[in-house]
């Protein structure tokens, strides 16, 4: 009897054991679960004590095997397990726009049947293994707004099942797998945009005759010429292949004809319809592009009378005599280096006397002085002119033995105008004395910085750093800032309005900077404090973004507040006074001055977003259509910009009240005005998610056809 019942005890407790006894693939998504943060309790009833995970969240399951893992948006944090790769039955993984960052495990190509993996809007990095052509049977990739870098694996067409392939919003370089067009015909999403990709494009993609959509190519560095196959592609499908180094005529057959120009801009190379650029300089039949696209890069074009046509470009004794004169410079500027540790000016007596000197206004030299105390070599600080750019042309002698004109003094230190012997002119801005003990921090934020290469973006040329000074060497921006070409100048009588055709250049400008800077650049940038003040005018009234960065530069020398103040190049000095004394500009608080560009978040977040920008950027746009200040007077009361258009529009008023009385002159571009103003008034929207990307506006001002030239 009691023998009988110690049985029956032993084989309960036993059923009790083999019941919550979870399976190896629980056992591996709880694997996947320790490995990472969930800070919204999203995997809460993962629990070990259950036989298998088929009830979890985000746990789909057939025959009790694990056939999906959909985790979308649930702030997840930390490296992807490889222990994912375990479920054999595993068909689709779906953990989008969480927080995931490291690289691709290998072992998450180990589950043959996967038909779909989708972790876009994470922060993986490294590069994309070339497993992934392991998986046959996949059918939609989506890596978008990651950090992958290195060159997409030639792997990838065996994946002949492949249906949706998005890898844009990533540092992809190199060309496209050979035979990519050929192995993955099955495709009907392609989205590459936004990488650094470069070679040519593929004549094999015109046997994409699935493809539905958009083909986006955009925003990468393809050259050479379109090939003509990509007009075998379906009609309907939209071809994007801006924003690259494409050259040659533009074929006009099959799904290229009728193409609008946008699908073509910003490839200086390309010529003919549908852009308003001839091709002059090609002979149908001859040398017209589209008669050699299907080429190689390294074939060479047969001429008109059958001999083979040099390829254009530098000799190689060009090349050896670029190089050597390039080492030779780099050897020129390393021996004087030392230079830096001698005072290269004569400054006034007294360091204190030197300042008050500069801030009247006085035409002095530029200078500073050696650091008494010697190198900090236990900080990594190092008394050099740093060259950000290989076409820096001097050096620190040069720089500091220059004559220099005080441009302005704002929340950030002493901007100066320096005119070198040879005529070259910068914009030097002196940051503060501190910050010693943070070199490398400031190091890497200036390296960063100086890699910004972009025609409507301010380019920072050079750094010095020592103890005792921080100075760093711009572009000189001749023509002043939007807001005194929009407003005029203080104390000017003469003032001439921008036409219609010079605002929409400009606008056109700002938002291809500003979304090279969210969507291109090497850690897609916020601005954080776009204004008329920080954007300045070249030669030809061109755009350029300034004082980008500044804020964090400043906060790491004491040379200001977080938020950075006006450009430091903003302080333009008239053309005929350029050889004179010229007085200090003070601005007023950044935090005043630059509210009415702020977004309505930024009072309540901390973190800027490129949302921000959008928003700054439509406060502008309303600015040069309209002619206004920021700040619009109303009967007694004064009223953003913003509100201020609110108003007439919500009473009805005619456009002539809105817009600038001076682009009266300008009236039969009224259409593409009120089209400005749309846009304008879809980035003030008082949510930042019904905000339009600076890519979007972009595209949309293109599409207007006043000429830029």
């Amino acid at each position: 009897m009691v023998s009988g019942l110690f049985w029956l005890v032993f084989l309960l407790c036993n059923s009790f054991i083999l019941v919550g006894s979870l399976n190896d693939e629980g056992s591996a998504l709880l694997s996947f679960r320790h490995s990472i943060q969930d800070p919204e309790g999203s995997l809460s009833n993962w629990n070990s004590s259950d036989e298998n995970p088929c009830s979890w969240i985000g746990i789909t399951c057939q025959e009790e095997k694990v056939v999906s893992v959909s985790i979308p948006k649930k702030n997840l944090f930390g490296l992807l397990s490889s222990a994912l790769g375990s479920l054999s039955a595993l068909r689709h993984v779906n953990l989008r726009n969480n927080k995931f960052f490291g690289s691709l495990p290998i072992e998450l190509f180990h589950a043959p049947g996967l038909q779909s993996l989708v972790l876009c809007g994470n922060s993986l990095s490294g590069s994309i293994p070339p497993q992934i052509g392991n998986l046959s049977y996949l059918q939609a990739l989506d890596l978008s707004q990651n950090w992958f870098n290195g060159s997409i694996p030639t792997t990838l067409v065996q994946c002949k099942r492949l249906k949706s392939l998005d890898l844009s919003h990533n540092n992809l370089t190199g060309p496209l797998p050979i035979g990519f067009g050929i192995g993955l015909v099955a495709l009907e999403k392609l989205d590459l945009s936004f990488n650094k990709l470069n070679g040519s494009i593929p004549w094999d993609m015109g046997n994409l005759s699935s493809l539905q959509g958009t083909i986006d190519l955009s925003y990468n560095f393809f050259s050479g010429p379109i090939p003509a196959s990509l007009g075998h592609l379906p009609e309907k499908v939209y071809i994007d292949l801006s924003h690259n180094n494409l050259s040659g005529l533009i074929p006009q057959n099959g799904g290229l004809v009728n193409r609008g120009p946008t699908a073509f801009i910003e490839n200086p190379g390309l010529c003919g319809p549908p852009l308003k650029k001839s091709c002059s300089s090609y002979t149908p039949g001859v040398n017209a592009p589209s008669s050699i696209s299907n080429l190689p890069d390294n074939f060479p074009a047969q001429t008109s009378d059958g001999k083979k046509g040099k390829r254009r470009g530098l000799s190689k004794i060009a090349v050896i005599v670029i190089v050597v004169s390039n080492v030779c410079g780099i050897c020129l500027v390393g021996l004087l280096l030392s230079c830096c540790y001698w005072r290269l000016c004569a400054c006034r007596k007294g360091k204190d006397e030197g300042s008050d000197n500069v801030e009247k206004g006085s035409n002095e030299c530029l200078c500073f002085r050696k650091d008494e105390s010697g190198p900090l070599s236990e900080n990594g600080e190092q008394y050099e002119l740093v060259a950000l750019d290989t076409q820096v042309a001097f050096d620190l002698d040069e720089l500091l033995k220059a004559s220099a004109f005080v441009l302005g003094k704002s929340g950030i230190g002493i901007v100066y105008k320096v005119v070198l012997e040879n005529g070259l002119t910068l914009a030097v801005r002196r940051l503060g004395e501190g910050g010693s003990q943070r070199y490398k921090e400031f190091q890497t934020e200036v390296a960063a910085i100086g890699k910004i290469r972009h025609p409507n973006i301010v380019t920072l040329r050079a750094y010095y750093w020592c103890v005792e000074e921080k100075l760093l060497i711009y572009d000189y921006i001749p023509n002043g800032n939007l807001s005194a070409a929009i407003h005029g100048k203080a104390g000017l009588v003469s003032f001439m309005p921008l036409s219609w055709s010079v605002r929409l250049r400009i606008m056109k400008g700002i938002a291809k900077g500003l979304a090279y800077l969210h969507e291109f650049s090497p850690k897609k940038y916020v601005h954080g404090d776009l204004k008329p003040s920080n954007i300045l005018l070249g030669p030809n009234m061109e755009p350029q973004i300034s004082d980008f960065g500044l804020g964090r530069l400043a906060n790491i020398t004491g040379g200001g507040s977080a938020t950075p103040p006006s450009n430091p190049m903003a302080f333009e000095i008239p053309q005929q006074q350029q050889n004179a004394p010229t007085e200090i500009i003070t601005t007023s608080s950044p935090l005043i001055s630059g509210s009415c560009y702020q977004a309505p978040e930024a009072l309540k977040i901390v973190k800027p977003s490129q949302k921000w920008d959008v928003y700054s950027y439509g406060v502008i746009l309303l600015e040069m259509i309209s002619g206004k200040s920021p700040m619009v007077q109303v009967g007694t009361s004064e009223i953003d910009l913003v509100k201020w258009i609110q108003l007439c529009i919500e009473e009805k008023k005619p456009l002539s009240d809105v817009l600038d009385p001076f682009l009266a002159r300008d009236s039969d571009k009224e259409e593409e005005m009120v089209a400005v103003l749309k846009i304008s008034l879809a980035c003030v929207q008082t949510s930042p998610e019904k905000r339009p990307s600076m890519r979007h506006v972009s595209d949309a001002l293109y599409t207007l056809t006043t000429s830029t030239n």
